[in-house]
């Protein structure tokens, strides 16, 4: 039988980067993937928000995806006819990065391929036992592969979730989309347009003749896969013609079904991404959530398998992570409501509308779909405790350097701003790095505007902060034992 510390069953964006996070910890981990290879069918997520970006930059490989994608100035909440501007935002990534999630897992791989990731492809994973001291994970080539603890990255169908016997409460879908990529005979109708039944979008695939088609369907479809004659009947009922479309590459449905998970833990076996949260795709936040997860979980499931944390650290992942989700859940509601074409949703529409065009609002708004103004409970205190840690330009003994080149490796840093060394974490020294640093300009945080700078921080690997000190060191003590385990010595 074969061992890993970590098995991850699915390679899509979320498990690729939660491997990521755990081979950079030292973890023996393992993806489980159904695929064959890692191409992928389909556009499915369409791009990267901020915060995604952000947290790539931490690892040192945000720009390989900006290299690769299209910057767009600005992100939508619920209409492409307001879209909010994002470029006046304190961030490095002041942009939305359009890239489909093919190219994304692609270059995801790449890195996992580089740390040395080993993927079991065209396998599944088909059930697994589990007992006190790990889990056993049954695959569908019949062999299984025993380890300390598996997470069900595998999708909105997920069999890990099923087997888990973990409730996955939420809404049934009320409407359907087709989604598709073809030729087209004739010259389409470009852009977007809408009827009574709904929106439809008819848009150039780049250095292609092809055209990619979202429909919405007159009658909600999820009896069966759809099928060419499914889009070019909805194409002519839509637009009096099909264009004569046809070679499709491919063709697919999402609806709008919004579901999570009760929990994200069940003992040795969690859930991240669609295995935990499944919801329409408008604002293209799923496949950013999960990355983000991926980074939750990740230095903290290698904490308690090196046994630095006790196992309750895990406790924490889902206390964090479950309200972004539904959150999320509540906004892509909002989103589908918005898109209603009946009159009195036009008249909320028109409403919303207005409100998103003031400053307020949208900066409001644009926090919260690119992830930059997510804030984790962390108690009370300086309004950065338990928020992002902005990317400064620090001042170091070594020379000036980017905060975040400093979490590259995925393990916290404790920034003194005061006299050097001037905090002690001696008990830590073997997992925090401490820095002395100076930064000159304001600490300022995406929709809450300037605050107080602090004379330290302690920044988790995930790049949010754990402590903030004032004058003195009140608190660290709890806070790196709570987070990084207990001292040495």
């Amino acid at each position: 039988m074969r061992e890993h510390d970590v098995v991850i069953a699915g390679g899509g964006p979320t498990g690729l980067m939660l491997a990521g996070e755990l081979m950079l910890a030292g973890i023996d981990v393992a993806i489980v993937e159904r695929r064959a290879s890692p191409d992928l069918t389909g556009s499915r997520a369409g791009g990267l928000h901020a915060r995604t970006m952000e947290v790539l930059d931490q690892r040192g490989i945000g720009d390989r995806f900006v290299a690769a994608g299209t910057r767009h100035p600005a992100v939508l909440f619920h209409s492409h006819l307001v879209p909010l501007d994002i470029t006046d935002f304190p961030t490095r990534r002041n942009f939305t990065l359009g890239l489909f999630q093919t190219r994304i897992e692609r270059i995801l791989g790449e890195w996992v391929g580089e740390l040395g990731v080993p993927i079991y492809r065209a396998c599944d994973v088909t059930g697994f036992t589990q007992d006190e001291a790990g889990v056993d994970v049954a695959l569908s080539d019949g062999e299984s592969i025993r380890s300390q603890y598996l997470v069900g990255c595998d999708g909105g169908r997920s069999i890990v979730r099923k087997a888990a016997g973990i409730e996955f409460a939420g809404w049934d879908p009320t409407r359907s989309w087709l989604i598709a990529e073809a030729e087209m005979s004739s010259e389409p109708q470009w852009g977007f347009r809408q009827d009574d039944t709904g929106t439809y979008a008819i848009g150039k695939v780049e250095d292609t003749t092809r055209v990619r088609v979202v429909l919405t369907e007159r009658q909600l479809g999820t009896e069966r896969e759809p099928t060419l004659r499914d889009v070019s009947e909805t194409l002519a009922a839509a637009y009096g013609t099909d264009f004569g479309i046809h070679d499709p590459v491919w063709i697919s449905r999402f609806t709008d079904m919004t579901r999570q998970a009760a929990t994200y833990r069940r003992q040795r076996v969690l859930l991240a991404g669609d295995a935990a949260h499944v919801h329409p795709p408008m604002g293209g936040q799923g496949l950013n959530i999960g990355v983000q997860d991926a980074v939750n979980l990740g230095w903290k499931l290698a904490q308690v398998v090196k046994q630095i944390s006790p196992d309750s650290l895990l406790d924490s992942y889902q206390a964090e992570r479950h309200p972004v989700a539904a959150r999320v859940l509540r906004n892509t509601m909002a989103h589908v409501a918005l898109s209603r074409t009946d009159a009195r949703s036009k008249a909320l529409n028109e409403v919303v509308s207005d409100l998103l065009r003031m400053d307020e609002p949208r900066r409001r708004f644009v926090a919260m779909m690119s992830g930059l103004d997510l804030h984790y409970d962390l108690g009370d205190g300086h309004p950065l405790l338990g928020r992002r840690m902005p990317d400064l330009d620090l001042v170091t003994a070594n020379g000036p350097v980017q905060l975040f080149m400093l979490l590259h490796w995925a393990q916290p840093v404790l920034l003194n701003f005061a006299a050097p060394n001037r905090v002690d974490i001696a008990g830590w020294t073997d997992r925090v790095q401490s820095v002395d640093a100076g930064y000159a300009g304001p600490w300022e945080l995406p929709a809450i505007g300037t605050v107080p700078a602090p004379a330290a921080v302690l920044v988790r690997p995930d790049g949010y902060v754990a402590w903030v000190g004032e004058q003195a060191q009140t608190g660290l003590t709890e806070a790196l034992t709570r987070w990084f385990g207990a001292p040495l010595g």
